[in-house]
């Protein structure tokens, strides 16, 4: 009982993520911002998609859902509290529910802060999170509609997954997100050693995700900092810098 995820390069800089169950062969998709590339990736897989999974309600990763619906008859499942703004929910998803695709089985995360009603999913064969724009290798989402206490607690809700867990997050920042985490953790030698591989990750066109927590743990200055107030101020420097 295994899950086999990867990537789907959408729109400028998002993922969605590709999700199927070994035993099953049972086929999800996360966070589909647009639809011909996941339709592509699907039917390069043998055309099969049986569940849509959104964490949240902005249309860089909701875009596709309707047309994959369409084609596919999919099941949509997401956040209950942001239903009201984005395609219809055949499943809603409220904290701490369980969520199956095929065999293998997740767990709802609530973790507001970009938005309200925003979730993760985490499965544990492997250990993989699908964080959304909550959490993004060496930063984290913009305060669209929570506060920085709010969101502060809602990464730390991560806190009990093992080091080895993949974080498959919503889009292709982690460049950007360097700069700045060298500017306020200069001495960090992680994070310096981090810095250096996404350079020559995206000097050669890959990906620099999916990035692993405990690595994280060892460079985000987000979920390094000690405390809510440290957050927030960290969170105002990035917004400006």
């Amino acid at each position: 009982m295994t899950l086999l995820t990867r990537a789907i390069p959408v729109l400028s800089d998002n993922y969605t993520w590709l999700l199927r169950d070994t035993a099953t062969g049972t086929t999800a998709v996360v966070d589909p911002g647009e639809a011909a590339p996941v339709e592509a990736a699907l039917d390069a897989e043998g055309g099969r998609l049986d569940l849509i999974l959104l964490t949240h309600h902005h249309t860089d990763h909701v875009g596709g859902t309707d047309a994959l619906r369409a084609r596919y008859h999919a099941r949509v499942a997401g956040p209950a509290s942001e239903q009201h703004r984005m395609p219809a929910l055949d499943i809603p998803l409220h904290d701490d529910d369980s969520i199956a695709v095929g065999d293998s089985r997740g767990q709802v995360i609530a973790v507001p802060g970009h938005t309200k009603g925003h979730i993760a999913l985490y499965f544990p064969d492997p250990p993989t999170l699908f964080c959304g724009d909550t959490l993004f290798s060496l930063g984290c989402g913009r305060l669209f509609e929570g506060a920085p206490e709010q969101m502060f607690h809602s990464l730390h809700r991560f806190d009990s997954l093992p080091d080895t867990t993949l974080v498959c997050c919503g889009h292709e920042y982690t460049q950007s997100n360097a700069a700045f985490a060298r500017h306020v953790d200069p001495d960090n030698p992680a994070l310096a050693q981090r810095a250096e591989e996404v350079g020559r990750l995206r000097a050669a066109g890959k990906p620099t995700i999916p990035s692993t927590l405990g690595l994280e743990r060892a460079t985000n200055p987000f979920l390094r900092a000690p405390d809510a107030a440290t957050f927030a101020r960290l969170r105002r420097e990035k917004d400006s810098f």
